[in-house]
């Protein structure tokens, strides 16, 4: 089939495997060039399929040339519809790994499942012994409570009281105000159950339990703090609060996993185009002008880009890992300078409509946002006709 991008709202419902696939190969190229890291041997990364998830996991395999595990969605393609571009982006990754000599295998299933946990751990067992890095990357709307059947949905919300700013249609460039409502008790609980820390200690000590946690391994999770600009309906709204329940957890698993050497790190990462971000309110903008900014400096950076910086220069760098004072990993450092966030606080009291495309990058936006599912990647054709069925190696 001819395979084109279809929109609804702030989701694309196509991906293009050679698109997903080239830009797999792009990552992997950009470790391939750099230095060698001396890291972990064997890694599980939990929401391995997109974003920084998947960039963990060409760091790791390509980089610090470690066998890998993924757990990700099971979304493969039929002859009338193509598979999501998470399920493009393993097959590459999992056909560059094997080229290379790598040992890496797919768990497809409900990362938040018992089932999808015992599988995983089971097959660490068979084919890996244990894992020294476990990669947490899971961000998703929606929960199922095992206890009742019922979903749960995370929402991003201020706390309190409204909160009013302007937003933008990254498709038209046109430029509104929104008001957000606050969310109600019952909606941040239900957010800190989908996006806080439970799951990820869950999976911890279900392989603590099947013996196929190494010892002094180190587990990490990622989180985002962000502007001033983004405050009212991120760190200080409702996801906030899932992230606040992400740190504390991180502090538990250090402190159990302390008698073995082990340690639990939360990643702050910088603001990027992923699929979630595309849909919040304000942060597009603010993301335009930061892109902007960043690039005028030098110092802007993708998925890839980032967790290189954290593998070579922070988890497994010549030094100690450096912490903020909450025990954080910082490698939003660039986005949080003072230079930097003063040039965008400038660039965000300026934009409107009119000069949209010449005071922020929101052209890039718009164009990672449709890279992120294969489309306008150079070098593709996408007039060709392609099969969107491709399988993933390794499957379990």
């Amino acid at each position: 089939m001819i395979i084109k991008p279809r929109t609804r709202g702030f989701i694309c419902t196509t991906a293009h495997p050679v698109g997903c696939a080239r830009q797999v190969e792009r990552q992997i190229e950009y470790v391939k060039d750099r230095p060698a890291i001396h890291g972990p041997k064997n890694v599980l990364v939990i929401g391995a399929s997109t974003g920084y998830g998947l960039s963990s996991r060409i760091v790791a395999a390509f980089g610090a040339h470690a066998n890998t595990v993924g757990v990700y969605r099971a979304s493969a393609a039929s002859a009338t519809r193509t598979a999501s571009a998470g399920w493009y982006n393993s097959a590459a990754f999992e056909q560059a790994a094997q080229a290379a000599g790598l040992k890496s295998f797919s768990v497809t299933g409900d990362a938040f499942s018992k089932e999808t946990k015992a599988r995983t751990a089971e097959l660490i067992k068979q084919e890996l012994g244990q894992v020294d890095l476990v990669v947490y990357s899971v961000a998703t709307a929606r929960r199922t409570d095992p206890a009742t059947g019922q979903n749960r949905n995370s929402v991003l919300k201020p706390i309190g009281k409204p909160y009013t700013n302007k937003t933008v249609n990254f498709h038209t460039g046109e430029i509104s105000t929104i008001t957000l409502e606050p969310a109600t008790e019952q909606e941040i609980a239900d957010t800190v159950y989908v996006m806080g820390g439970e799951d990820w200690r869950q999976w911890i000590e279900v392989l603590e339990q099947a013996g196929a946690l190494a010892d002094q391994a180190v587990t990490i999770a990622y989180s985002y703090i962000g502007s001033q600009i983004t405050t009212p309906i991120y760190r200080e709204g409702s996801i906030g609060r899932a992230k606040d329940h992400l740190e504390q957890t991180a502090r538990e698993l250090s402190e159990r996993l302390s008698n073995r050497g082990g340690h639990a790190y939360v990643v702050v990462s910088k603001g990027l185009v992923t699929q979630s971000s595309s849909a919040i309110p304000i942060v597009p903008l603010y993301m335009s002008a930061l892109y902007k900014t960043m690039k005028e400096k030098g110092i802007h950076e993708g998925t890839v880009e980032q967790m290189y910086r954290l593998f070579a220069e922070r988890l497994y760098g010549p030094e100690n890992v450096p912490v903020d004072e909450e025990g954080r990993i910082r490698i939003d450092d660039w986005e949080m300078r003072d230079d930097v966030q003063a040039e965008v606080t400038k660039l965000w009291d300026e934009l409107t409509t009119e000069n949209i495309y010449e005071k922020s990058d929101l052209e890039s936006f718009r164009r990672e946002f449709f890279q992120l599912f294969g489309f306008e990647v150079d070098g593709v054709d996408y007039e060709a006709d392609t099969d969107p069925v491709v399988e993933v190696p390794n499957v379990k």
